[in-house]
């Protein structure tokens, strides 16, 4: 890891217009950006005061730290793509297209929610949209990813399946039986582990005999990467780069994105096994703070614009959760309905 940490520490000041350019993207595809992270931070926040308020039954598993991921991924997703999402995917949905109404109202447990308030914060999922769900099981969404990589070959389509998990989840021994699948037949998946250092409260450092990941995936012949996950624009390069491979037929791809959670595993966590100091030392990397400060060297933004910007999202978030609380509760006479297919 100290090598890896040294690779940061040494690299450039990203001159953003420069890399927007060489990445096809417009100054309207930045600010789109940024402000997709910006929801993804106070949807969370709001929900997390929500669930300290009891109105958020069940647990939560919070992202707040790892925005830069979700946006740099869903920036490069097609709407036809398939997503099978993990417990801590809430930033996914949202960068994804996701409607925060239902969103909120799916966190309520209220009748309006994605999944009529019967998956809560773990289990969102919009089949219409190819959004096949999140998973309450460490690693859940790996084996599925080689069956719809494979139904999409079957059928001749170019859509590309993407799964997403965490570094906890990279120890699972479903990861290499799932990448042995997809290389044999070079289905379209495209493997996402968000190494945030903690698999619940066990440091990535005392679990994996090695790291980064990527190797795993290359001894599968699948191309791995390991890229900084708080760098919005990196992850939107790599990701674009993966997602190409997978979609033009060449099988699929590994992508490490190296970030941090901020808040604990769950609600449920006392934080006991990190420190404030290193807490802090990861916020100083912040994925929102560091594509703000690029925006505002490279004037594509203003500090009005970002009190504008913040009010206008906190506006949309007030709506969501008015949406929810005046949305009707589940009938009871229906508790059993929607449990099959």
């Amino acid at each position: 890891m100290k090598e890896i940490e040294a690779k940061y520490d040494n690299e450039r000041t990203v001159d953003v217009l420069e890399k927007a350019k060489k990445l096809d993207l417009t100054n309207r595809d930045l600010l789109e950006m940024y402000r997709t992270m910006i929801k993804i931070r106070l949807f969370e926040e709001m929900a997390d005061k929500l669930y300290a308020l009891g109105k958020v039954h069940g647990t939560m598993h919070l992202s707040a730290g790892q925005e830069g991921v979700a946006v740099g991924t869903g920036t490069v997703m097609r709407v036809d793509d398939y997503l099978l999402n993990h417990h801590r995917g809430h930033g996914h949905f949202i960068a994804s297209g996701a409607d925060i109404d239902k969103m909120m109202a799916e966190f309520l447990g209220k009748e309006t929610g994605y999944c009529k308030g019967r998956g809560g914060s773990m289990h969102i999922a919009d089949v219409d949209a190819n959004n096949l769900g999140a998973n309450g099981i460490v690693g859940g969404g790996i084996h599925l990813a080689a069956g719809v990589g494979l139904a999409i070959k079957m059928k001749h389509e170019d859509n590309v399946v993407l799964v997403i998990f965490g570094d906890g989840a990279a120890n699972q021994g479903v990861l290499s039986e799932s990448f042995n699948m997809a290389a044999i037949w070079d289905l379209p998946v495209v493997y996402l582990c968000e190494n945030n250092q903690y698999g619940m409260s066990a440091s990535v450092t005392r679990v994996s005999s090695k790291l980064p990941f990527k190797g795993r995936a290359e001894a599968h012949g699948i191309p791995g990467y390991f890229i900084d996950g708080n760098d919005v624009l990196a992850v939107h390069e790599i990701m674009e780069i993966a997602f190409d491979h997978a979609r033009s037929g060449k099988g699929p791809v590994f992508v490490e994105a190296e970030t941090y959670r901020y808040f604990g595993h769950s609600k449920s966590d006392r934080n006991l096994y990190r420190t404030k100091e290193e807490i802090q030392a990861w916020r100083e990397k912040d994925p929102i703070g560091r594509f703000e400060k690029l925006l505002l060297d490279a004037d594509i933004i203003q500090d009005e614009d970002i009190e504008r910007i913040y009010q206008e999202i906190n506006q949309e978030i007030n709506a969501a959760v008015e949406y929810a609380e005046k949305s009707p509760n589940p009938d009871v006479s229906e508790v059993v309905e929607w449990v099959y297919a």
